[in-house]
């Protein structure tokens, strides 16, 4: 699983020109799932992205999280995390979990997520989106599974 983590002033999600996801201050998610992920691995990757201390404290040091700055999540399911770029310029996804592992886990994610964060938006699985952020610092930063 893969997390692409972008510290925003706001970001929002777009379908088919209506706006579907929209939130201020905090984190949007880039979620990638990939073919051998579980619930497990869902919530070691939730419980480092509730954690995540990206935000400036009173004296600049990057030590506070989403419950500390008051933050949003904007959850967005990106298969294409999972591009493998080894052999000529047209990536492979083979290594990308099948749609519906991959929704089943993004739903999961979003369902956990609420539990902890008061706001949590969502763009919509499998759509064509258009997805808007100012990014903050920038500050972005990669979480994989096969990582931690």
């Amino acid at each position: 699983m893969r997390f692409v983590i972008q510290r925003v002033l706001e970001s929002s999600v777009s379908v088919d020109g209506k706006v579907v996801g929209q939130i201020g201050k905090g984190f949007m998610v880039l979620i990638g799932v990939g073919s051998g992920d579980t619930r497990e691995i869902a919530d070691k990757m939730i419980k480092k992205l509730i954690g995540m201390r990206i935000f400036e404290d009173e004296n600049g040091k990057t030590n506070l999280n989403l419950e500390s700055v008051g933050g949003s999540l904007l959850l967005i399911s990106q298969f294409t995390l999972y591009a493998d770029c080894k052999r000529g310029n047209r990536p492979g996804f083979t290594d990308a979990g099948a749609p519906d592992l991959a929704e089943e886990l993004y739903e999961y994610i979003i369902s956990e997520c609420r539990k902890s964060v008061p706001v949590v938006e969502r763009g919509v699985f499998g759509a064509d989106m258009k997805v808007s952020l100012v990014n903050d610092g920038p500050f972005t930063v990669i979480l994989d599974s096969e990582k931690l």
